[in-house]
């Protein structure tokens, strides 16, 4: 999928995302998260037994997207699939995530491997779709 270089950057840049998944009965459901683009897909990092989990195990179609510039513009939404993505390190051990989350971590007063264990379960996003 070619991501622009533009969408690329707000990736690489921006903190925060908002990932859409879809319940079982089809609502959307929208939850802001932290987030790795490696140029092919998004890492995130999730609560364990969650509805996040639960329902991209029934239905791998998400939307991910980044907050726009308050008039319209610098908008980036990316259509994609999901899964869980048991092969996927702990987060202490992916070094751009961290790079990426550790001031944040540590303004909260967490240690990389208490986030680890709070925050287990990888969830991989390959976009189908980018619209910036």
């Amino acid at each position: 999928m070619n991501v622009s270089k533009q969408a690329t950057k707000r990736l690489d840049l921006e903190s925060i995302g908002w990932l859409t998944t879809v319940t079982p009965k089809g609502t959307p459901q929208t939850s802001p998260v932290w987030f790795l683009f490696d140029g092919e897909s998004i890492l995130v990092y999730s609560l364990a037994g969650t509805p996040r989990t639960a329902n991209i195990g029934a239905n791998r179609r998400v939307s991910f997207h980044l907050d726009g510039d308050g008039l319209g513009g610098a908008v980036v939404v990316i259509e994609g699939d999901a899964l869980i993505d048991e092969n996927a390190p702990k987060c202490y051990n992916v070094p751009a995530y961290m790079s990426k989350y550790q001031r944040f971590m540590d303004n909260y007063g967490w240690t990389a491997e208490w986030f680890s264990e709070k925050y287990p379960v990888p969830i991989r996003i390959t976009p189908t779709r980018v619209r910036s």
